[in-house]
């Protein structure tokens, strides 16, 4: 009998530091073993890997609505988790805009038809879009950088126009806004309650689905808010450069990279043939067909789950949906391997990832400006900066991403101060190419804040090409 009391008792100690060490490992305050190449084991996978319902082969399906966002339960998040004795000190948030009407056109097929009026009780529903439109009906007065002055405040066609933002859209902010407020407000208390208009910073293209989506945001995130706190600054990049725009060997990695695309879809017989049978169906040259970007128009059809269309001569369907969505996949997967986009990457990034660091440097500082940054911008905007940071697997924005970088204070040692990475609720940190040897190195559970520094600083060039000392001598180092 005393026997068995003890080796019940073992088991039960076996079963509880088990537990103690997946929950640690979990939320990083132990290093995760690594795999003889020295990479995290995690990083074997994309990032988001969903092993409950994540196909085992590629399933452009599967990635297509992802993609699509389609607003439903809550997520998990993992956004303002951190060991105890560590304190939030500033968050910098930089969000693709949500679910839009696409930019370009099938010829000769009729329209999807979506209405890009909000309405309180049809689906995608949220408790707060009521309140939200009655809210920025009363925003006439508000006070922007020009041209954002001159936008509407939130969606408002009957038949959406090319680009706008719709219902889904509006619904995938607020609660981006609502689910941040309950992390970073509620339990973070990381702005008082009589917040000053200079601790945020806010910044959107001039395009109204971003200026629409960071007001949706905003709203989830602080509810009711004075308008006359409220200033966006127009970015006039999409890759919010500022005044660093200027970079001719950007634009030759850019060159070369689309260069790589099109010879690739040369290469892909699947997708030709794709192609010309959907040029059959709506009765214009191949070359047209592939110039007015089909699958940005087939994926408002799929994400709003709206028939493909038809002419007399047949109907688009599922199956040319698969080629050309398993094609982009596939190109996503070339790109990574061949290098040219992360050239572009690093230098496009440099910009908006060096306005960042210096916000948090400020605030490491113990200035109270600024201390919440919002970036509303596009896929081309969070892309570049995705790669740069070393992401590589990371998927490709989806409508209503989200990428957040946390600054933190260790309360035991005031004067150091530590960063984490978010990908839509998930912690990359030490994916990212400024952290990984650090986590594999230290047993600290946070990132320095002087890894992304030096990074940002340094390394990004010594990536790009071992020799430059700043961003004007890589962008003006001559030809590739």
């Amino acid at each position: 009998m005393l026997f068995r009391n003890r080796f019940l008792l073992l088991l039960a100690l076996a079963a509880l530091l088990a537990f103690l060490s997946l929950s640690l490992q979990f939320f990083h305050l132990i290093p995760v073993l690594t795999t003889k190449n020295g990479a995290s084991s995690k990083s074997r996978k994309r990032i988001l890997p969903d092993p409950v319902t994540e196909p085992p082969m590629t399933d452009p399906i599967y990635e297509a609505l992802l993609y699509c966002n389609i607003p439903s339960v809550a997520e998990r998040s993992m956004e303002g988790h951190a060991p105890h004795h560590f304190k939030l000190i500033s968050v910098h948030v930089l969000i693709r805009h949500g679910d839009r009407y696409p930019l370009y056109a099938i010829p000769k097929t009729k329209r999807p038809e979506i209405d890009c009026t909000l309405v309180a009780n049809r689906k995608p529903y949220h408790p707060k879009l009521e309140a939200f439109i009655s809210h920025m009906s009363k925003g006439s007065g508000a006070s922007f950088e020009s041209p954002l002055n001159s936008l509407p405040l939130h969606p408002n066609h009957p038949l959406c126009e090319m680009g706008e933002l719709t219902q889904t859209g509006v619904v995938q902010h607020l609660q981006n806004g609502q689910l941040l407020r309950d992390i970073y407000i509620k339990k973070h208390k990381l702005l008082p309650n009589d917040w000053f208009t200079d601790q945020l910073y806010l910044e959107t293209t001039g395009k109204s689905r971003t200026l629409q989506s960071g007001l949706a945001l905003l709203y989830g995130f602080l509810p009711d808010f004075d308008w006359k706190k409220i200033y966006f600054r127009h970015q006039p990049s999409a890759l919010f450069c500022s005044g660093n725009c200027y970079c001719p060997l950007r634009n030759q990695y850019l060159e070369k990279e689309q260069r790589r695309q099109y010879l690739l879809r040369l290469k892909n017989s699947p997708l030709e043939r794709t192609y010309e049978e959907m040029a059959k169906i709506v009765d214009i040259p191949t070359k047209q067909l592939r110039a007015a970007n089909p699958i940005d128009s087939l994926l408002c059809y799929f994400c709003h789950n709206i028939s493909f269309p038809c002419t007399g001569s047949g109907c688009i369907d599922m199956g040319h949906f698969k080629v050309i969505k398993m094609h982009q996949i596939e190109d996503e997967k070339e790109r990574r391997e061949k290098k040219l986009y992360l050239g572009y990457s690093l230098l496009g990034a440099h910009p908006i990832l060096n306005q960042t660091i210096n916000r948090m440097q400020r605030s490491a500082e113990g200035r109270k400006d600024e201390i919440f940054a919002l970036y509303s911008a596009h896929d081309v905007t969070l892309s570049p900066v995705l790669s740069a940071l070393g992401l590589s697997e990371a998927r490709f924005p989806r409508f209503a991403a989200r990428l957040i970088f946390e600054l933190w204070q260790d309360r035991e040692k005031p004067s150091e101060h530590s960063v984490r990475v978010l990908y839509n609720g998930v912690d990359v940190t030490f994916h990212t190419s400024f952290c990984q040897d650090h986590h594999r190195r230290s047993s600290k559970p946070m990132c320095p804040l002087e890894n992304l520094v030096r990074f940002v600083k340094r390394d990004m060039f010594v990536a790009l090409d071992g020799t430059s000392a700043s961003y004007y001598d890589a962008c003006h180092r001559g030809e590739i």
